[in-house]
């Protein structure tokens, strides 16, 4: 994609968002179409734009489209929120009262559902370009009592390879910019009601339900394109503990397991089917189920899902993690792709209580004139690739690479959002 299209893509597109959907929405992600193609020459069946869900219409991700019940319950998990909480209200009080109208929502607003992760400047909220130094400096601690160390790392190195994205397309006024996230906060933040907050902007996508000392944190969506790359005096290899961590859990299997998970060796550009847009995908199990794992192999599945996990403030990741454990018998590895090191893979991580997904797309924005694993990346246009060509479609055109990566995680079966914990509260309070 050349540079010209790729600084005019927000304001040409508008609401569609961005340089992703000059190439067909190929920066959103697929519709849930249960299983991804394996096929090099196009996206999953059924892909395209996902639809976003209205809050009363949410189900939840669902392996044939029936909400398991029992999965969750009200309970004390002996971990404080007061940080998050603290951090929320301090936030709100330095807002203007017309920051704050555009800012506070109710607990059950659609506007849970209606995030994207393409670079567009269609959302509500106040963004972090838009607030005076002490609103950004307790934004940003909002975010930082809400994720662990290594999780507001990534997140920054996000930020940060975003506004290199922009200039290297030549244009940051817009969403292409390390300041163009915004914050929303749906309820009241509290020690005993239910409220929440969303941080989203282009590749990151962070969700906060809280309920007294209970945190939901999913859907949590983070990508990069670039990935790796020295930028203004700063190494960034975004991805390197994700993609060790699934490559040690796939070079694990014997042959016969891997047979079992490996579903092609044959990379698409895009096979991500529970991004943006897909609140409701039926998404069937696929793979090697960990009762199949010897207990060596179940550690590096757990590793694994502590990895996404472990992007959230730490005691409630260890909550979370316990929860995903409790289940690990019934949790399928799913991979798609070779398994070098520098490969460029997909995998997925699908139990009732935790989906994740790990996908190496094809470059979109950004061309490494170098090999895709290492090294300093320079900065060229990719003019080669074309959503006609190997692995066009969505995801973009030309041979997937680790320089541009999305993943996401979900809680299956009605809690995206902390939706089921919210009507349970409901239930029992009201």
């Amino acid at each position: 994609m050349n540079k010209a299209l790729l600084a005019g893509g927000v304001s040409a597109i508008g609401i569609m968002g961005g340089y992703a959907a000059t190439t067909a929405g190929a920066e959103e992600t697929s519709a849930a179409d249960a299983t991804p193609s394996t096929s090099p020459s196009g996206p999953p069946d059924g892909g395209g734009f996902g639809k976003t869900v209205a809050y009363d219409d949410f189900v939840g991700v669902t392996t044939e489209g029936t909400v398991l019940d029992g999965l969750y319950s009200l309970h004390k998990t002996g971990v404080s929120t007061q940080p998050v909480i603290r951090a929320a209200a301090a936030f709100l009080d330095a807002l203007t009262d017309d920051q704050k109208s555009s800012t506070l929502f109710d607990i059950d607003a659609d506007e849970w559902l209606d995030w994207t992760n393409v670079d567009s400047m269609d959302r509500e909220g106040v963004a972090l370009r838009d607030m005076t130094a002490k609103q950004k400096k307790l934004g940003l601690k909002l975010l930082k009592s809400a994720l662990s160390a290594r999780g507001l790392e990534q997140a920054t190195g996000i930020r940060r390879l975003n506004q290199f994205l922009g200039e290297y397309a030549g244009n940051t006024d817009q969403a292409l910019n390390e300041d163009a996230y915004w914050f929303t906060i749906m309820g009241t933040p509290s020690a005993k009601d239910p409220w929440g907050f969303q941080f989203e902007g282009h590749h990151l996508i962070v969700n906060y339900f809280v309920l007294g000392d209970q945190v939901v944190a999913t859907p949590n969506f983070v990508g990069s394109e670039p990935t790796k790359i020295t930028y203004d005096g700063t190494e960034y290899d975004l991805f390197r503990t994700e993609t060790t961590a699934g490559l040690e859990l796939f070079r694990s299997l014997n042959a016969t397991q891997r047979a079992t998970a490996l579903s092609s060796d044959e990379k698409a550009g895009l096979n991500m089917v529970a991004g943006a847009g897909e609140d409701n995908a039926v998404i069937p199990y696929l793979g090697l189920k960990g009762s199949a794992l010897d207990r060596r192999q179940q550690r590096l599945l757990l590793a694994l899902a502590d990895v996404y996990v472990g992007r959230i403030d730490e005691g409630h990741a260890q909550v979370r993690l316990r929860e995903i454990e409790k289940h690990l018998d019934d949790t399928y590895f799913y991979w798609i792709g070779a398994y070098e090191d520098d490969s460029a893979f997909y995998y997925r991580v699908h139990s009732p209580v935790v989906l994740i997904e790990y996908d190496a797309q094809s470059p979109l924005g950004y061309h490494d004139d170098d090999d895709a694993s290492g090294g300093t990346a320079s900065a060229s246009p990719d003019t080669s690739a074309s959503p006609g060509g190997p692995g066009g479609g969505p995801g973009g055109g030309g041979t997937p690479t680790q320089q541009h990566i999305h993943t996401i995680i979900r809680t299956p079966n009605g809690n995206d959002y902390g939706l089921d914990l919210l009507k349970l509260h409901l239930q029992h309070d009201h």
